[in-house]
């Protein structure tokens, strides 16, 4: 059944009431046009609950702006959704195309600082790789609307790694949450490293003071000193503040008896006390790291919430400790995700239960 505008539907009733499904929900495909932005194209999904996001097909298929019933629910910078042909691999030119948005997908063979022998920049590629076979479409099963887009980014060298990625974003209709699902398969004849995270950057007006994070941690990890310094207020934010320089914390996690992960930044002071927010729910196995980045700064105002099967200091560190993952010739690995919006106090306290027993 479906449950919409306050009322639950079956299909035939309610396309009694529409002459189009368009006229409460979809899918628009576009190009933007304009400077640095021109010709990415673009995809918009509309659920019908107020739920409104956007798939950006030529930047890796990751999500651009999201929005419920016109309220943000993710961060975005300055430098637009810039077009792949102007990325700068080298060092931290990675950060000149970084729109923030709802999710920036980081890999696939390197995530975290560049390597110090120039051979890798920052965050990898993974992001700034125009898909291929892009399936955009929708459609009834029983009782259900769904909506999807799916594609490929292969990231190769000739002589190199071959990694292909293949991606599916869905959502259906009356739903406050979208599911994404990749399997990165290794298409070479070697073992390939693979590092790999979601980058989910929560705004304004999640984001505010006050607002805090719910996690079932069982330790905190600062990754420097400089966020050890505030680690007792690593899951609360401040107001925006001048000058002030990320902090990054690694947490470990409990699960479920599924292996799900669910973790939730809230503002329960949103609207005069009627409380926002947003969840994030993945697989321990698939992301059995997780990394916070907390940025409380003047117009950089955003908090990252960021499953991962590596920490964010490069692949040089990561193969050091021993803890570099590898995927084997014909290998692949699997990775699923879900993003919903709270949109009640009440529903922030189902899902605040929801870790406490998750922590015991």
């Amino acid at each position: 059944m479906i449950k919409l505008h306050g009322a639950t539907y079956d299909k035939r009733q309610l396309l009694r009431h529409i002459g189009d499904i368009s006229q409460i929900a979809g899918i628009k495909r576009y190009q933007l046009i304009e400077g640095n932005e021109s010709g990415v194209n673009g995809v918009d999904f509309r659920t019908g609950s107020g739920l409104n996001f956007t798939v950006l097909p030529d930047r890796g298929l990751d999500l651009s702006y999201a929005e419920y019933n016109g309220l943000p629910l993710c961060w975005r910078s300055g430098t637009g959704d810039v077009a792949p042909a102007y990325y700068e691999p080298q060092g931290f030119g990675w950060l000149r195309g970084f729109s923030g948005g709802l999710l920036t997908t980081c890999g696939m063979t390197h995530v975290g600082e560049p390597d110090e022998n120039g051979s890798h920049g920052l965050h990898g590629r993974v992001s700034h790789i125009p898909a291929k076979n892009v399936w955009v479409d929708s459609r009834w099963e029983g009782n259900r609307y769904m909506l999807w887009a799916q594609g490929k980014v292969t990231e190769t060298a000739a002589l190199g790694e071959n990694l292909c990625r293949t991606r599916r974003i869905w959502t259906e209709l009356g739903a406050k949450n979208l599911h994404i699902e990749d399997i990165v398969e290794n298409l070479g004849y070697h073992d390939t490293p693979h590092m790999y995270l979601f980058h989910i950057n929560v705004g304004f007006p999640i984001v505010a003071e006050r607002a805090e994070l719910l996690a079932p941690t069982t330790q905190v990890i600062p990754r420097d000193e400089h966020a050890a310094v505030d680690v007792d207020n690593h899951a609360r934010c401040e107001a925006p503040t001048a000058d002030f320089r990320e902090r990054v914390y690694y947490h470990e996690m409990e699960a479920d008896a599924d292996n799900h992960v669910y973790i939730a930044l809230v503002n329960r002071k949103f609207d005069e006390g009627r409380g926002f927010g947003l969840y994030v729910k993945y697989h321990r196995t698939q992301f059995p790291r997780f990394v916070q980045w907390k940025m409380c700064s003047e117009g950089a105002y955003v908090i990252g919430l960021e499953p991962a099967n590596c920490w964010v200091e490069g692949q040089e560190k990561e193969e050091t400790r021993g803890t570099l993952e590898y995927i084997e010739p014909g290998g692949r690995r699997h990775y699923e995700a879900e993003i919903g919006v709270l949109t009640s106090n009440e529903e922030i306290a189902n899902i605040e239960n929801r870790i406490a027993a998750i922590k015991g």
